[in-house]
């Protein structure tokens, strides 16, 4: 990947607070134009760079977090939990400056996620934004569970008489979730469910005895529900010269193995080995540029995140792909317009946690190896039908998995003190 950070194109705001317009002209502008931008590295970030790189656009790539190169980055991907000075638990200096992102990392994986102190934001209510600033983004953090939306899902707006009609139907999707799935690595069952869509699926992990046991108990006193492996984006066989997964369950802190779908270890590689990318990290882009005379998008304004130079780059092709609260901050702050007010509103969260827990009394005598780096889903199976009716609107699914209980769980359980607690 190379990184064209070029100091002689760059010109320095000395304006207290002031937006300015800053023009380049002659090599300077050669050098700074390029046939498409995408500003963010994340998953759609990667993808956008593979696709345009790969149809021949020289493309440049905008991230304003730190490089991050597969493998070389990755500094706790092999360690024990003994070899972390906490073992992996958060410090009282985790929980005072980082409140938010410590609530989804450890010792292992902090490093790739921002520090709230350092980045805070106003919240009216709770939100938990969860972040990272690095190349590769949140790709290389998130959970990996991919699910299609399905037929019920495009038409549930013009059924339920809400907001606004989808203008696609799954059949103009489906060939995509094919292409994606053939690249990325998705493992899973088919199940030959009408709302869950089989895909280009990679063969599923396994289900342990417990899970298949709820499974059996599940489909016989609620017919209509399926419990299924979870589909992961990790890699159960080699698949474009990555992975497979290891069973390490380690997967946040990067993967040596190229066992997951990341930036990292499979769009940005694909996109470099066409020699068509330019990847510049440290780039916080501020605003859009617009043409004045056609009223178009031409480029983008680029502050270096050390030195605070700001650099213009212009292309004819403009991806934002900064994920969603950061690519509508840039869009508000640029002078693109906002006719329909919906900018800034109606931002999908992603709540979880909640749920509920059980204690299988049986199967003692089985046991399951590995770290299995996903669970099991049961898809949604509540306002489908007349009999599955419920006074709201739409549905959910679950995630679960089985395991034994662990040393932590049996000493939350165990009574006594010294001696007595050690042997209970």
């Amino acid at each position: 990947m190379q990184d064209t950070t070029n100091k002689n194109n760059s010109i320095r705001d000395t304006s207290a607070g002031n937006s300015a317009a800053f023009n380049i002209t002659g090599a300077g502008l050669a050098a700074n134009t390029f046939d498409a931008i995408v500003v963010g590295s994340g998953i759609s970030g990667g993808w956008a760079a593979k696709e345009l790189c790969e149809k021949g656009l020289k493309t440049l790539v905008l991230e304003r977090g730190r490089q991050v190169e597969h493998l070389k980055d990755y500094p706790t991907m092999n360690m024990h939990p003994w070899e972390f000075p906490n073992r992996l638990q958060k410090t009282m200096e985790d929980l005072r400056d980082s409140p938010i992102q410590s609530q989804v990392y450890d010792e292992g994986s902090k490093h790739f996620f921002v520090n709230d102190k350092e980045h805070p934001y106003i919240q009216a209510k709770p939100f938990a934004w969860i972040r990272g600033y690095h190349v590769g983004g949140r790709s290389l953090t998130w959970g990996r569970q991919c699910y299609r939306m399905s037929g019920v899902d495009f038409e549930a707006n013009a059924k339920d008489g809400i907001a606004i009609d989808w203008p696609i139907r799954y059949k103009d999707l489906e060939p995509w979730y094919n292409y994606v799935e053939q690249f990325a690595g998705v493992s899973g069952k088919a199940e030959n469910h009408p709302h869950l869509p089989d895909g280009s699926l990679l063969p599923p992990m396994e289900m342990n005895c417990v899970e298949i046991d709820f499974a059996s108990k599940l489909k016989k006193h609620y017919p209509d529900r399926l419990l299924t492996i979870a589909r992961l984006a990790n890699l159960t066989q080699s698949h474009n010269n990555r992975g497979p997964c290891q069973y390490r369950n380690l997967c946040a802190r990067g993967c040596p193995f190229g066992g997951y779908f990341s930036s990292n270890s499979a769009t940005l590689p694909a996109a470099m080995a066409t020699g068509n990318l330019t990847l510049r990290p440290d780039s916080i882009v501020t605003e859009v540029i617009l043409d004045k005379k056609t009223g178009k998008a031409k480029g983008v304004r680029v502050m270096d995140a050390n030195d605070k130079t700001i650099t213009e780059y212009f292309a004819r092709v403009i991806f934002l792909n900064a994920s969603t609260i950061a690519t509508t901050a840039i869009l508000l702050n640029s002078n693109i317009g906002n006719s329909s007010g919906q900018l800034g509103k109606n931002l999908m969260d992603h709540p979880i946690g909640p749920g509920a827990t059980g204690e299988h009394t049986g199967l003692r005598d089985m046991y399951y190896s590995g770290r299995r780096p996903g669970g099991f889903y049961i898809p949604r199976y509540q306002n489908l039908s007349e009999a599955t009716k419920k006074p709201y609107l739409r549905g959910f699914a679950y995630h679960g998995d089985g395991e034994r209980m662990e040393w932590p769980d049996k000493m939350k359980l165990a009574d006594g003190f010294g001696a007595e607690f050690k042997e209970n």
